[in-house]
C-alpha cells in the first residue's frame, strides 16, 4: 500500500535565489516605510482599526473638514487624513504578502507533513525489524527512538 502523496516538487535553486532576491528588494523598497517593531505589549495598548473603525474614521474626517469650527485647535486633520491614507496603502500590501503567506504555510505543512509521515513509516518498520532481530535494526531504532523519549517529571520531595 502507498503513500498518499500531495505534494513531489522543488524549488529549483535559481527560482529559489529569484525570489529571495526579490524579497530582500521589497523589503529595501518598503525599508523607509516599516517604521515600527513593537512589543506584544505595545500591540495590545493601541487602537485598533478595522472595518467599521475605518468608515468611523473616514466620516469623522469628512466632518471635520466640512466643520472647521468643530475641530480642536490641536487636532490636525490633513496628518490624520496621511495617516489614513498611509495605513490604507499598506494594508493593501499586507492583504497580498498574507495571502501568499498563508498560502507558504498551507504547502510548507503538507510537505512537513508527508515527510514526517515517510520517517514514521520507516521507523515503525525499523521498531518491527528490531523486535525480531534483524541484523542493523537495533543501532537504528535505538537512534531513531530518542525522538519520542519521554523526559520523566521530577518530583519533589519534602
Amino acid at each position: 500500500m502507498s503513500q498518499e502523496n500531495l505534494v513531489s516538487t522543488m524549488i529549483p535553486v535559481e527560482v529559489s535565489a529569484d525570489i529571495n532576491a526579490k524579497l530582500t528588494a521589497l523589503h529595501a523598497s518598503l525599508a523607509d516605510y516599516l517604521l515600527f517593531n513593537l512589543t506584544p505589549t505595545e500591540r495590545l495598548e493601541l487602537s485598533k482599526m478595522g472595518d467599521k473603525t475605518i468608515a468611523f474614521v473616514q466620516k469623522s474626517l469628512e466632518y471635520a473638514e466640512k466643520n472647521p469650527a468643530l475641530v480642536p485647535g490641536y487636532l490636525d486633520i490633513a496628518e490624520a487624513k496621511k495617516d489614513l491614507l498611509f495605513s490604507q496603502d499598506l494594508n493593501a500590501i499586507l492583504k497580498q504578502v498574507s495571502t501568499l503567506q498563508r498560502a507558504i504555510e498551507d504547502t510548507v505543512m503538507v510537505a512537513g507533513s508527508e515527510a514526517y509521515n515517510a520517517a514514521l513509516v520507516f521507523y515503525n518498520s525499523v521498531k518491527g525489524a528490531s523486535r525480531v532481530n534483524v541484523p542493523g535494526s537495533e543501532a537504528v531504532y535505538n537512534d531513531l527512538q530518542q525522538r519520542f523519549a519521554v523526559k520523566a517529571k521530577k518530583t519533589e520531595t519534602k
